[in-house]
């Protein structure tokens, strides 16, 4: 088997910060490879250095020669100037040369050198080329080709890029976040594509499903150390956890022998010179063990949030358009309370928009939306961005707030809250102007969550995140006490997110999907075969009818769902002053047993209530 890439003891420093150091591992024909580790661990860096592009402070990378090899950047480096269709030819691969040749052939009309350039045409088999030049650029939503690259936003730019690289078929494929800007449409072809594609692949991605179906082999970068995992996502995962494990209870077992060999080498003076010098040596061996960082369980960071009243947001009946493309026709929607609703759309088909009008930013042609008096939205947006490179991350955060109140009476300080989302206190007092793309995004995610909204707007917070980060961020969701909206093309992300979907069909066309991201492609699969066999969906189409039915209030639920919102929130305010009384410290400790026990009282009656209360919420917002 040929190893088409070589690492060896590899290392890179941003000025005293290590970004990796003395790695080495090794891709070979035929593999799929995927790099996992933590924003900020310098990924894109040392994509760079194999490609060539950035030099190493030591060690060294080795290409075959023998293959060719297509690297696609983060962020590509486009000529500003060329058209779409000059930036994706823009190859000296054998294969566009040769199609380049036979049409400059055939302009100049040399019989000649038309001849020899058919003869190349046959042997490459390159006669289907156009074909599958213009279905790659189709799947990718590449249309108008003559436009200039200094006119497309960042998703197209990437696109053009990836484009560029598939359709000279390299035979080793590097790629560093190749779904990144991509629609859930566009990943899926891509995924299929690469999971049927011949080629060697090394890449680095944060979408998990597409790690699961497309790699055979994944490498972990962490605290400078390479881990191979001969298996999927699903495998490393299994894997993981064994490793963290063993690794955890070896390091306690080293602390429990240097507590011995510890008092052993304290022992009194004129013991020391008959001190075995081996047993000193391996005490020193057991403190650098011990020494080690233990890998903890994640922590869980339970944010209650301000108190969601009874009215949350209603849409009324709104419409939108941009210039002659129809956003919103007549669309109209109640939100529930803790409600977490995903969208999905092509790209353009106007998500971040609709978000916009929802806070305010942006106004509808027609139509209301009508906010709740209690609601306070935490926006995440796409290009939120805007941090001086001279702060430090701890200064950012504290401007907000130097302690976030996490409710219960539970507080958090800066620090404690920028390390529980993966800024550990030696990273803390780091300039901004240090911190890799993903930790500037992350870093602003602190920013939006920590203002303790109870209404979340999220525009592709996934973009950017390490996997690490990604787990944090859904388990903070899981737990969050309020509604969320979320756009990603993060498939797992969503999965794991959201009660149901808003689909954006176009032409201001907007489907409620129950259920998440997996049940909907099920959904539009089932569809399509039924489609495709018209005799099983003739049959399909009555049976589904019957069975739409839905179920509404009685005029007593409607009464008791009424009580119920006045009574939690008399609770949540009795909850509320109990809770200041005993954080107060001036209460006489017999006062204090009684609100201890009232207090309880409290949380299990409300408990009931707002179980009770959501049962009857989601048969009033199916109407």
């Amino acid at each position: 088997m040929i190893t088409y890439l070589q690492v060896e003891n590899l290392s890179k420093y941003w000025g005293e910060l290590a970004l990796f150091d003395g790695i080495s591992f090794s891709v070979s024909e035929g593999q799929k490879v995927a790099m996992i580790a933590k924003n900020g661990a310098g990924k894109s860096t040392l994509m760079d250095i194999i490609a060539g592009l950035e030099t190493p402070d030591t060690g060294k990378t080795s290409l075959s020669n023998h293959v060719s090899i297509g690297y696609l950047r983060q962020n590509p480096d486009l000529n500003p100037e060329d058209t779409v269709l000059e930036a994706a030819f823009n190859s000296t691969g054998e294969l566009i040369q040769t199609v380049k040749n036979y049409e400059k052939a055939l302009e100049n009309h040399d019989p000649k050198i038309l001849g020899a350039a058919i003869e190349r045409m046959n042997v490459l088999n390159a006669w289907d080329f156009e074909l599958r030049i213009k279905q790659i650029l189709t799947q990718l939503k590449i249309t108008d080709v003559n436009q200039q690259i200094k006119f497309l936003s960042g998703g197209q730019k990437k696109r053009v890029a990836l484009a560029h690289i598939l359709i000279d078929e390299p035979d080793f494929l590097i790629l560093d976040e190749p779904t990144n800007h991509l629609d859930l449409e566009m990943i899926e072809w891509l995924e299929k594509y690469l999971e049927k594609a011949k080629c060697t692949l090394f890449m680095v991605t944060h979408d998990r499903y597409f790690l699961d179906r497309v790699c055979n082999e994944i490498l972990e970068l962490e605290d400078n150390t390479i881990y191979k995992y001969k298996g999927n996502y699903s495998y490393f995962l299994e894997k993981r956890e064994e490793r963290i494990q063993a690794m955890n209870a070896e390091i306690d077992r080293a602390k429990n022998l240097f507590r011995t060999e510890l008092e052993w080498l304290r022992r009194m003076p004129q013991a020391r010179s008959h001190k075995s010098k081996y047993r000193t040596e391996n005490a020193y061996k057991l403190q650098e063990k011990a020494s080690q960082r233990r890998v903890e369980d994640e922590v869980e960071l339970t944010i209650q949030g301000k108190r969601l009243g009874s009215k949350i947001l209603n849409i009324n009946n709104i419409s939108k358009a941009l210039g002659d493309v129809v956003i919103l026709d007549k669309f109209s929607y109640k939100f529930a309370r803790l409600e977490k609703i995903g969208i999905i759309g092509k790209n353009g088909s106007g998500k971040s928009t609709v978000l916009n009008m929802l806070t305010g930013s942006v106004q509808p042609d027609s139509g209301t939306i009508d906010v709740g008096e209690t609601i306070s939205f935490g926006y995440y947006r796409q290009d939120g961005i805007t941090f001086n490179p001279g702060d430090r991350v701890i200064d950012i955060i504290k401007e907000i707030a130097e302690v976030i109140d996490l409710g219960n009476g539970n507080r958090m300080t800066a620090s404690q809250f920028l390390n529980y989302f993966l800024f550990p206190p030696d990273t803390q007092y780091n300039m901004v102007e240090k911190l890799s793309g993903g930790e500037k995004r992350r870093l602003y995610l602190c920013t939006v969550l920590m203002r303790n909204p109870n209404f979340l707007i999220l525009d592709e917070p996934t973009n950017d995140l390490d996997i690490v980060t990604l787990n944090v961020l859904e388990e903070y969701l899981r737990s969050f006490q309020g509604c969320a909206i979320v756009v990603s093309h993060d498939r797992f992300f969503m999965d794991k997110i959201v009660d149901h979907l808003f689909v954006f069909e176009g032409d201001g066309q907007i489907k409620d999907f129950p259920g998440n991201y997996s049940d909907y492609r099920d959904w539009v699969e089932e569809k399509e075969k039924e489609q495709r066999n018209p005799e099983k969906r003739d049959k399909a189409v009555k049976p589904r009818q019957e069975k739409e039915f839905v179920r509404k209030l009685t005029y007593n639920e409607k009464r008791e769902l009424e009580q119920l919102e006045k009574d939690i929130s008399l609770l949540e305010e009795e909850k509320a002053m109990i809770e200041t009384e005993m954080n107060s410290g001036n209460s006489p400790s017999e006062k204090l047993v009684i609100m201890a026990q009232r207090h309880g009282e409290i949380r299990i009656i409300l408990d009931d209530k707002e179980m009770r209360w959501l049962e009857l919420s989601e048969i009033e917002t199916q109407k």
